[in-house]
């Protein structure tokens, strides 16, 4: 597409603008952090109205490209963080290998009796103490996911003394404790952000994100962990290489 809006054609004005707009963060034009035209100068430079540019700046923000600061304007968005799903990798190795700074504010760690939910997924007893750990994830210190896990050995109770802020969960699993991870099944849905989310992951309220269920598994297929993890969808996606046989 060109960079000049048809007046002419069939294909709407918000939707020529909104990609025009995509073709400059794409390209590099416009970049990470860049305050891009405010609506008055947008209207007035393709000769459309404050409305028909609004929309266009919306769908844009609302996809992550773009987001906004009260009283100050619009800018280009940090391109969104992509998770292959080809290999088994915790939230810190995955922040390390794009070379970002992975954190972690514990939310809360404590011993919980498993319910049937956890126990179905753990394949343990009902009413098993298992170690329950929530935490806040961040990237370069802006939150990305809410984690919960639930952890299942024998002696599990021994986490409560690990510093979940500074270590990795899979780390600290296979040195300290001869477990290490190695394969896991991982379901993902698209939802709406809870209040209580909405807060800790600073997002409005409606916000789209990412819900992703994860079993992962020792040696002899036993599982080891159960996780439920809610992802801002503005700032992340995943990536998958399908083969046909």
């Amino acid at each position: 597409m060109g960079l000049n809006i048809s007046k002419t054609g069939t294909m709407p004005r918000y939707y020529q603008l909104r990609e025009i707009i995509r073709e400059r963060i794409v390209s590099g034009q416009w970049k990470e952090d860049d305050e891009i035209p405010s609506e008055r100068e947008l209207s007035e430079q393709y000769g459309l109205s404050r409305m028909t540019v609004r929309q266009s700046l919306s769908e844009l923000v609302k996809e992550g490209l773009l987001y906004r600061k009260q009283g100050r304007g619009t800018f280009v968005s940090r391109p969104k963080i992509t998770q292959q799903l080809i290999r088994l990798t915790g939230f810190t190795q995955d922040m390390q290998t794009r070379s970002q700074r992975p954190g972690a504010t514990v939310l809360s760690a404590e011993m919980y009796i498993a319910d049937q939910t956890v126990a179905d997924k753990l394949r343990i007893n009902l009413g098993r103490q298992v170690f329950k750990l929530r935490r806040l994830r961040l990237a370069d210190g802006e939150p990305l996911a809410v984690e919960l896990a639930y952890i299942s050995f024998i002696g599990c109770e021994k986490l409560l003394e690990e510093d979940f802020e500074r270590d990795s969960l899979y780390q600290v699993l296979e040195t300290k404790y001869g477990l290490t991870p190695l394969e896991a099944e991982q379901e993902l849905e698209a939802g709406i952000a809870r209040e209580s989310e909405c807060r800790l992951l600073n997002i409005a309220p409606g916000s789209p994100v990412l819900l992703i269920r994860r079993i992962t598994y020792t040696e002899r297929a036993q599982p080891l962990e159960y996780a439920e993890s809610v992802y801002r969808g503005d700032k992340y996606k995943f990536y998958a290489r399908l083969v046909r046989e």
